[in-house]
């Protein structure tokens, strides 16, 4: 099957392995990153190397940057123009608030750019294996020509309704990651200060009904105290707030939200937000030990 051309915006954590898998699969990409040397590798493997935004004019347009602020810093009005041409679906894989993505559907339409919300869950390893989970929100002729190239680097591909529904769904999914990080994070930082032996706790979590995905893929850093992105708690911040005022739209008694936000922001006030998210267990360390 010969794929519609596609471009990847955003070479992060995410993004590389994105446009990797998609080489991989025999559809070399057309990558963009603000900091260019981040695709040399991939471009040397036989991606097509954009020097500017316009050049990544696509039909597929994969954003992952952090959210859809940072895209709309790269719509000039020479971008607008060669992306419409190109009748591009802009694809917002990054997490972002349903109103964030419809506010750009509307300022796009007139441009002749569709967009298409795709967050994704599944972490460097899902995007590495091609195995993501995509909540996928919008148009079905829109959603119907990206989803073969969303089917390359995903393993569970839902379209679950009109756009905005993807990112709605994507803050269900950063409400578990963040709380399950912080019960890791609590429950670690009690067997530390009780003197229990840590590799043996996460052999027995790993065993019992407290296992999880989370574990699996974050139980490294939280061991090693290594912190290296991963997913950063500046985002995980980010999420939870979008997460805080979609809960308010509905009407939502939330309970655990404030108490993670506030819990993943002190994070952030402490100076590591640029850090993976799993850096929330140092509020629970011994800072004498």
């Amino acid at each position: 099957m010969v794929l519609t051309q596609t471009s990847v915006i955003g070479l992060g954590p995410m993004g590389h392995p994105l446009a990797a898998t998609l080489l991989a699969a025999g559809a070399p990409p057309i990558v963009w990153n603000r900091t260019a040397h981040r695709a040399d590798d991939l471009v040397a493997a036989g991606a097509i190397r954009a020097h500017t935004p316009a050049q990544a004019a696509a039909p597929v347009i994969l954003s992952v940057l952090p959210d859809v602020f940072q895209l709309r810093e790269l719509l000039d009005a020479e971008t607008l123009a060669a992306w419409g041409a190109a009748g591009a679906r802009v694809v917002i894989m990054s997490t972002s608030g349903p109103d964030q993505v419809r506010a750009l559907a509307e300022e796009l339409a007139p441009e002749g750019i569709a967009v298409v919300d795709a967050p994704m869950s599944g972490g460097v390893a899902g995007a590495e294996a091609g195995t993501l989970s995509i909540m996928v929100g919008g148009a079905d002729e829109d959603v119907a020509l990206v989803r073969p190239v969303l089917e390359l680097i995903g393993g569970t591909v839902l379209h679950l309704g009109e756009l905005g529904t993807g990112s709605i769904t994507k803050l269900c999914n950063q409400i578990v990651v963040g709380g399950t990080l912080a019960a890791l994070a609590e429950a670690f930082g009690l067997a530390r200060r009780s003197g229990l032996d840590i590799q043996q706790l996460v052999t027995l979590l790993e065993g019992g009904l407290a296992r999880s995905e989370v574990l699996t893929q974050k139980k490294d850093k939280l061991l090693e105290r290594e912190y290296s992105l991963g997913g950063s708690a500046d985002n995980q911040v980010k999420d939870l707030r979008y997460a805080t005022a979609a809960g308010e739209r509905v009407g939502l008694p939330a309970q655990l939200l404030p108490a993670l936000l506030s819990l993943y922001t002190e994070t952030v006030d402490q100076g590591h937000g640029q850090e993976d998210h799993t850096v929330v267990q140092e509020l629970y360390l011994d800072p004498e030990n």
